[in-house]
């Protein structure tokens, strides 16, 4: 039987179809999203300064929501929640380092990194977690299918 090889764009494109690719995506581009409102709401309207409260409550709950998003989707396959989590958290990275440089004062308490790091390790705390649920649902699954005596 022949072996069909595939070009290396077909393999990218076949990469960026993988669920876990796309939620990460997707993710990623909504945190980048909110953050940049957020950002900008809060720097350049200083009419809704009486209201700082409730939009920075509003703005952690729907970063946090967006963050969960991979989490949520792949809580049952921790490669794919590790990889949609590490990509969407890289890409509000991005976003963070890019207003750094817009907004000087941004990056008095946290860099860049700092903020990559507390991304990265939520997310493997949450992938180690669903790695050891699933393996002890596999050990239940495998002890109730054998007889007992």
């Amino acid at each position: 039987m022949p072996v069909v090889a595939k070009s290396s764009a077909e393999g990218r494109l076949e990469v960026l179809g993988a669920p876990s690719v796309r939620i990460g995506i997707y993710s990623g581009v909504a945190l980048s999203l909110i953050f940049i409102a957020w950002i900008v709401i809060a720097n350049r309207m200083p009419r809704l300064e009486a209201l700082a409260t409730e939009r920075n409550a509003m703005a952690a709950v729907l970063l946090v929501i967006c963050a969960a998003t991979p989490v949520i989707r792949f809580l049952r396959s921790p490669g794919e929640l590790l990889i949609s989590g590490l990509l969407a958290w890289g890409i509000f990275t991005l976003t963070y380092r890019v207003l750094c440089s817009i907004f000087v004062l941004l990056d008095d308490n946290y860099s860049a990194f700092h903020v990559f790091v507390l991304g990265a390790v939520s997310y493997l705390v949450f992938a180690t977690l669903s790695w050891v649920g699933t393996i002890v649902w596999r050990v239940r699954a495998t002890n109730h299918s054998q007889p007992h005596h």
